[in-house]
C-alpha cells in the first residue's frame, strides 16, 4: 500500500500547493512529498528529523497533540515555534476512519494559505487515506497495541478514543461479552496466542492509587520494565458457563505446581466451612496452586466480571487487577481469584486505592510490630473469639490478651468498640491488599 499512500500524499500536495507529509497516529512517517529547495525554512529540525529517522520524538508528539489534533475533525492550524524547532507554521489534516484518528497529514503553512474549498478537497483525500490505514491495521494488527492503549490511557477522552479504536479493530467480535484477566507478575513478552483471547499484551503493574505506572515501571523505550509487569488478556465469553473461557486461558498461562491439590479454584474461598480446601465450588482442582494453597513463584491471576460492552473494559481491568492483588494478599483465595469471590477486598479496592494511612494504625503497621499486626488481624478474622484466635496463632490465650492490650496501647483504639474494630480491620486488610 506504500505506493497508494504516496499517490494520495502527492494529490494533497498538488491541491494545496505545499509539500505534504503523512504519519500514522504514533507519528511514524509513511510518505512525504518533495519540497522547494529554495525554501530555507521548509526543512526545520522537526521535519528533518521526521524524514531522516521516520518518526518524531515523544516531546514533539506531545507538543503537537496539545493543539487538539487527536480530537479534530477538520484542518488544524499550528503556529510557528522556533524554540521548539518548528520554524514554519503547520496545517494538520487529521486522517480518520469511522471517527477514529488513524494518522495525520502535515503541510507547511503559507501566507496566504489555502482557501476553504481547497482544504475541503484535501480532507476528502485524507478520508481515503484513513480507509487504507484502517484496512491495513485490521489485516495485520494483533490488537495488542489497541488493547494496551485502553488499559494505559488516562481517564476521559483519551480512554474513550482508545476504546473506540479497539472496537473498530475487533470488528463484529467487539460486540459480544468479554472478561479481563490479569496474571501477575509476568516475566518476558506476551505469548503469541492464548486460547479464546481476543487480545493479549504486557503492561506495567500499576501501583496502588496511581492512574499511570510509577517511576521505574517503564523502560526507556516505553515498554514495561522487567519485574514490574503483568499480562493482560481480553477473553471472549460464550456458553452456559460464561467465565469458563477465561479459566481455560489461565490454565494455559499458569503452570501447575508439583502435586497441585491447592486452594480454591476460580477464586472460590476455602478454609473454615469448605468441604475440600483443594477444590473450588465446582470441585475442580485449583490451577497452579501448591498443596499449601500458595501460588507457584508468587504468580496470581485475577478475573473480572463479564462485561457486555467495551466501554466497561477499563473498569473490568481494574477488577482483574484487584482480584490478582487479593489472591497474592490472601493465599486461601487460591492463585486464581474472581472479582465476585474476593469478598471484602472488593470494597477495599474501591474505597482504598492505597494502603490506609490512618494516624491511629500507623505505628502498628510499621516495620517494628509485624507480630502484633498479625495477631490483631487473626483476632478480627475470628470475629473476636479469643479461643479460635489463640488456636489459629498457636499461642496461649493469656499471650493473646497481652498482645491485644499492646495493640490498644499503640493505636489508642478500644477493641470492645465495633467502630474501632472496623477501622483496625480495614487498615490491616488494605495494608495486606497493597503489599
Amino acid at each position: 500500500m506504500k505506493g497508494d499512500y504516496q499517490d494520495l500524499v502527492d494529490e494533497i500536495s498538488a491541491l494545496l500547493g505545499a509539500p505534504a507529509t503523512l504519519e500514522n497516529r504514533d507519528f511514524r512517517l509513511i510518505a512525504f512529498g518533495a519540497h522547494d529547495s529554495d525554501d530555507d525554512l521548509a526543512m526545520d529540525p522537526v521535519r528533518t528529523r521526521s524524514i531522516l529517522t521516520r518518526q518524531s520524538t515523544a516531546a514533539v508528539r506531545s507538543w503537537f497533540e496539545g493543539f487538539g489534533i487527536a480530537r479534530a475533525t477538520g484542518p488544524v492550524r499550528i503556529p510557528a515555534a522556533p524554540d521548539a524547532g518548528v520554524f514554519r507554521g503547520r496545517i494538520c489534516l487529521p486522517v480518520r476512519y469511522r471517527g477514529i484518528v488513524q494518522g495525520y497529514v502535515w503541510l507547511l503553512d503559507r501566507d496566504p494559505g489555502p482557501d476553504a474549498e481547497a482544504l475541503a478537497a484535501a480532507m476528502e483525500v485524507a478520508q481515503r487515506i484513513g480507509l487504507l490505514l484502517a484496512e491495513e491495521a485490521r489485516a495485520g494488527a494483533d490488537l495488542s497495541r489497541e488493547f494496551r492503549a485502553v488499559l494505559t490511557a488516562g481517564r476521559g477522552w483519551q480512554q474513550d478514543m482508545a476504546v473506540a479504536a479497539l472496537r473498530v479493530a475487533l470488528g463484529p467480535g467487539g460486540d459480544g461479552p468479554h472478561a479481563a484477566v490479569c496474571v501477575s507478575p509476568w516475566p518476558g513478552e506476551a505469548p503469541a496466542s492464548v486460547p479464546g483471547a481476543a487480545a493479549v499484551c504486557v503492561v506495567p503493574w500499576r501501583r496502588a492509587g496511581e492512574e499511570e505506572p510509577g517511576p521505574g515501571a517503564r523502560g526507556q523505550d516505553g515498554t514495561a520494565a522487567p519485574g514490574r509487569q503483568v499480562l493482560a488478556v481480553l477473553v471472549r465469553l460464550r456458553g452456559a458457563d460464561p467465565l469458563a473461557p477465561a479459566m481455560t486461558a489461565i490454565s494455559r498461562l499458569m503452570p501447575r505446581a508439583a502435586g497441585a491439590g491447592g486452594a480454591a479454584g476460580a477464586g472460590s474461598p476455602s478454609g473454615p466451612g469448605s468441604a475440600d480446601p483443594g477444590k473450588g465450588a465446582a470441585g475442580v482442582p485449583a490451577v497452579g496452586v501448591s498443596a499449601a494453597g500458595a501460588p507457584p513463584g508468587g504468580m496470581t491471576a485475577g478475573v473480572s466480571d463479564p462485561v457486555r460492552a467495551l466501554p466497561g473494559l477499563p473498569a473490568a481491568w481494574r477488577q482483574a487487577e484487584s482480584a490478582a492483588r487479593a489472591a497474592a494478599a490472601r493465599p486461601r483465595l487460591g492463585a486464581v481469584a474472581q472479582w465476585s469471590a474476593i469478598g471484602p477486598y472488593r470494597m477495599l479496592a474501591a474505597v482504598a486505592e492505597e494502603a490506609l494511612d490512618d494516624p491511629a494504625t500507623r505505628a502498628l503497621l510499621g516495620p517494628a510490630h509485624p507480630e502484633l499486626a498479625r495477631t490483631a488481624e487473626v483476632f478480627l478474622d475470628c470475629a473476636g473469639q479469643a479461643g479460635r484466635a489463640a488456636a489459629a496463632l498457636g499461642i496461649h490465650r493469656q499471650t493473646l490478651y497481652y498482645r491485644l492490650a499492646r495493640v490498644e496501647q499503640l493505636t489508642g483504639l478500644d477493641l470492645d468498640e465495633g467502630e474501632d474494630r472496623l477501622l483496625l480491620h480495614m487498615s490491616l486488610k488494605a495494608a495486606r491488599l497493597h503489599g
